[in-house]
């Protein structure tokens, strides 16, 4: 129903933009296969030209609210035509400068791995068919960097639609200290990457509370659930803020740790003090705040905590679960 709905329409648009006059109802039900489909061999009965009265305006209406522009003429004979002027349904040029352009080229790479590839290139050569220079080129122009988000967790689209449409959703999840998923119940919010992560931030309805998940800790599939949104979602989600202060970006604390020589370069990067030891590994002071410990486990046998003694504790209760599961 909905694809016959939808080529009606478009063959209504088209027919209307075709016109050079206006075309009056009768003309459009005997021109437009759809309308003679449905009331051809009833015409001239009431009931039939009332039906067709009811699509045509529907249809008309829906046109509108598209954007399309519709004329309504009346002829000397006071017969009501329609039609739908090219020049008055014409988008003015686009114009990008450079610096547009390549805004518009980096969010389309950026997305170059998930679904939405597709469609980022389309409106890419869109822009190139309605006048972007050739010279321009919205690939290049910051290429010095080439940002990339990459989207492997089968979670990803599922949870961007739910966040698009407000849409409660539950799925099991992998605390970095469990040893096996549990349920949660989420109304998602955002979606936003950090340090290569996705990370998703939601109202979960169990613990009444605001919380962020990792989307590589997400097993199995999302499901939707039915209903609206029970908690309000804030103005403005700080996702890469909670999970920085979660990673120890905002401690004021330090910890002193032992790193395998040429290994953990993101913890390198952090480091306030680097000692070189003789043996292979080297000795390394980095910030220490909440979600240090689930950080160090991602790099296994290459980290070795020295200090302080709670981090210590935490990293091999962490180390265990994982062994466990």
């Amino acid at each position: 129903m909905a694809i016959a709905k939808a080529e009606r329409l478009m063959n209504l648009a088209l027919c209307l933009l075709g016109t050079r006059r206006p075309l009056s109802k009768r003309e459009l039900r005997e021109s437009i296969e759809a309308y003679r489909e449905a009331f051809g061999s009833d015409r001239g009965t009431a009931g039939a030209d009332d039906s067709f009265n009811r699509m045509f305006e529907r249809d008309k209406d829906d046109l509108r609210e598209l954007g399309l522009v519709i004329e309504t003429v009346e002829n000397m004979d006071g017969e009501i035509g329609y039609l739908a002027r090219r020049d008055s349904n014409r988008l003015p040029p686009i114009t990008l400068d450079a610096e547009e352009a390549a805004a518009l080229g980096l969010a389309a790479k950026v997305w170059q791995q998930a679904r939405l590839a597709g469609a980022a290139s389309g409106a890419l050569q869109k822009l190139r068919a309605a006048g972007l220079p050739e010279d321009v080129d919205p690939y290049g122009a910051h290429g010095a960097l080439e940002p990339r988000i990459p989207v492997h967790e089968a979670a990803f689209e599922p949870l961007m639609l739910a966040c698009r449409d407000r849409r409660p959703v539950a799925f099991d999840y992998r605390k970095a200290n469990a040893a096996h998923p549990g349920p949660r119940h989420v109304e998602p919010w955002a979606l936003e990457c950090w340090r290569g992560h996705w990370y998703l931030a939601g109202w979960d309805r169990d613990r009444k509370a605001e919380r962020v998940f990792r989307l590589s800790r997400i097993t199995g599939k999302v499901r939707s659930r039915g209903g609206g949104f029970t908690a309000e979602v804030p103005d403005v989600v700080t996702v890469r803020e909670t999970v920085a202060s979660w990673a120890g970006e905002s401690a004021d604390r330090s910890a002193r740790i032992r790193l395998r020589t040429g290994a953990g370069y993101p913890l390198r990067a952090k480091a306030t003090a680097v000692r070189e030891l003789r043996d292979g590994w080297d000795e390394l002071e980095i910030p220490y705040g909440r979600g240090l410990d689930a950080w160090l486990v991602e790099f296994g046998r290459d980290v070795v905590v020295l200090e302080p003694a709670e981090l210590r504790a935490d990293v091999v209760e962490r180390l265990r679960a994982v062994a466990k599961g």
